[in-house]
């Protein structure tokens, strides 16, 4: 799972949306549910961006997309 997640980071990051976002859909974890939401925040669908916010426990933000990223990247390392 943490490799899929990473690289679908890196996919989004580069501005292949819909590669990253097929990756997201295919795991059900708390962290692809948040990486759903930056990828729907992105997209401007911000009701669905809520929606994996709220699955993923988390606040719905409007910090930018790229940090947001590396933050879920972070988590994934182990960076607290």
């Amino acid at each position: 799972m943490q490799k899929v997640l990473i690289k679908a980071i890196l996919r989004a990051n580069l501005g292949y949306w819909d590669e990253a976002h097929t990756a997201v859909q295919q795991i059900d974890d708390p962290l692809s549910y948040w990486l759903h939401a930056n990828l729907h925040r992105e997209e401007g669908d911000l009701d669905n961006a809520r929606y994996w916010y709220n699955r993923a426990a988390r606040a719905f933000t409007d910090v930018d997309i790229l940090l947001e990223r590396q933050q879920i990247l972070d988590r994934l390392e182990g960076h607290r």
